[in-house]
């Protein structure tokens, strides 16, 4: 689904709610997530992939079976082949978590502290 397809199903779904400019209340917003929630399930059953502009973009795909071990006797099993959904974080995302200063760790800044002072005294 496209960004407008998305605005234009939540627009007719809430239109019937819609009493002139109040402000959405709690239950508005539980019942605006609830159905993000059933649009994203039918639509990844429907079609495989469902996008939420800006953020991220669900993908439905098929693992093959594979070999495995049984912890408690140490056989191989065969593990059978199934569908899983992956979410591709968009990079407005990624690009805001990268560069929010709280994502980086302070090992991450002492190791290239590190690497400074090593290539300083080559």
């Amino acid at each position: 689904m496209t960004k407008a397809q998305v605005c234009r199903h939540m627009a007719g779904h809430f239109a019937a709610r819609a009493t002139g400019a109040r402000p959405l209340t709690r239950d508005d917003a539980r019942e605006f997530l609830d159905e993000l929630r059933r649009l994203c399930v039918r639509e990844l059953a429907d079609t495989g992939r469902f996008s939420i502009p800006k953020v991220a973009k669900l993908v439905v795909e098929t693992r093959r079976p594979r070999r495995g071990r049984d912890p408690v006797s140490g056989t191989t099993v065969v593990i059978p082949a199934r569908r899983i959904v992956r979410a591709r974080v968009s990079a407005v995302v990624r690009d805001a978590v990268e560069d929010h200063p709280k994502g980086r760790s302070a090992g991450v800044s002492a190791a290239t502290g590190a690497a400074r002072s090593t290539r300083q005294g080559d």
